[in-house]
């Protein structure tokens, strides 16, 4: 990879939903997932509905706003169905073509990154199936999601704008099941599919990124100046070993680091907390695992309990069940004192890696004139920058 610092932020919501970001695009079903939209809504009605989000959602302006930020790059999440190949959803191979040639046109580089994977590879809400995560036990379905990997180098992989592929975003380990709670958070429809449901192995996830590693190089004939990147499974210390290996040529570590996880962790829902946490935890991290691979904070943002004026129990909002703030219990300055504090002592850390990719670019929730997302604003980027957050010059 190139010795730049990459800073960037993802197209969430584009190409894979998330209700919370779109709730509109949910009107007229008790669908939270993009797995279950489809069989709530007329075939037609469904493609209209999503074909005109994709059409208005992300278009070449935002790329010209990004660039005019001060960014260098997008990690664009791509569900495993993006070339139209399992029906009832609808592929979205030719949006990727089109954001490809945005990209160049405006000097902005794209990580790939396979944002879902059939059956789930976590059980969220954003991997397309909630309260259900067992793609890793399904062979035929490993194998399909190693296939749109190749067919993803194929496709990119001499374009000049491809930064690098992500392998598959934020498997959920054996590190990370118990306090993601994915059952009782995300409960599933339908209890027999989920039936089995559990977390990823490490020693399987090493050996699955081996096998999407060499079929990436091998059949998706990626060129080495492309990366492969690895999500870190929600453990950043498990991977010393597994880049020692020097097969692997031009791989990065993505870590996915949010306040909200801190104060799972323990983080007081302070500005201080915050600030000593990420100063005390997440910068040593990061620059100790760069030692031995260069590290992405591929997620992360300014959203924390703080700023909501209620405990968020780790990011859950009223379509969880959880109550907002009726009325925002901070004023403009003390809100601007918490955020930009929060953003400086963040990108200080993400500086001892590589990169970093906010999330996200945007969202289409009315913070303003909808009872209960107070807070929730600083997950849109183009939000943050106007109201003076967030800093477009800290390179």
């Amino acid at each position: 990879m190139t010795n730049t610092f990459i800073n960037g932020v993802n197209l969430g919501n584009w190409l894979v939903l998330e209700k919370w970001m779109n709730p509109a695009l949910f009107d007229g079903t008790t669908a939270d997932d993009e797995y279950y939209l489809p069989t709530q809504l007329d075939p037609a009605v469904y493609e209209a509905r999503i074909k005109t989000h994709r059409a208005e959602y992300i278009t070449e302006r935002d790329f010209a706003t990004i660039k005019s930020w001060g960014l260098s790059s997008v990690r664009i999440p791509v569900p495993y169905f993006i070339f139209g190949d399992r029906p009832p959803f609808i592929g979205c191979v030719e949006e990727l073509d089109k954001a490809f040639n945005w990209a160049e046109k405006y000097g902005l580089s794209i990580l790939i990154d396979l944002h879902t994977a059939p059956m789930s590879q976590n059980g969220f809400d954003n991997g397309g199936l909630s309260g259900v995560c067992k793609w890793a036990q399904l062979p035929d379905e490993v194998e399909f999601v190693l296939t749109v990997l190749e067919r993803l180098a194929q496709r990119y992989g001499t374009r000049e704008a491809l930064m690098g592929i992500e392998v598959i975003n934020e498997p959920n380990t054996t590190a990370s099941w118990d306090s993601m709670n994915v059952t009782e958070r995300y409960k599933a429809v339908d209890p027999e599919m989920a039936e089995g449901t559990g977390p990823i192995e490490f020693d399987w996830l090493k050996d699955f990124y081996m096998t999407a590693y060499r079929r990436l190089r091998g059949e998706g004939g990626l060129p080495e100046d492309k990366a492969v990147v690895f999500h870190d499974g929600f453990d950043i210390y498990q991977w010393k070993e597994f880049f020692a290996n020097p097969e692997l040529k031009n791989v990065i570590l993505d870590t996915h680091q949010y306040l909200m996880m801190a104060e799972i962790a323990g983080c007081p829902q302070t500005a201080e907390g915050y600030d000593e946490f990420v100063r005390n935890t997440y910068a040593p991290m990061i620059a100790e695992v760069s030692e031995y691979v260069p590290v992405i904070v591929g997620e992360w943002c300014l959203f924390n309990s703080a700023g909501c004026g209620v405990d968020t129990h780790g990011g859950q909002s009223v379509l969880n069940g959880e109550e907002g703030a009726a009325a925002e219990t901070l004023s403009a300055q003390e809100k601007r004192d918490l955020y930009q504090g929060v953003a400086a002592s963040q990108l200080n850390a993400w500086s001892k890696g590589a990169g970093q990719y906010y999330w996200n670019y945007k969202l289409l929730t009315d913070t303003v004139n909808t009872p209960g997302w107070v807070g929730w604003d600083s997950w849109d980027l183009g939000r943050c920058i106007a109201q003076d957050w967030y800093p477009v010059d800290h390179k």
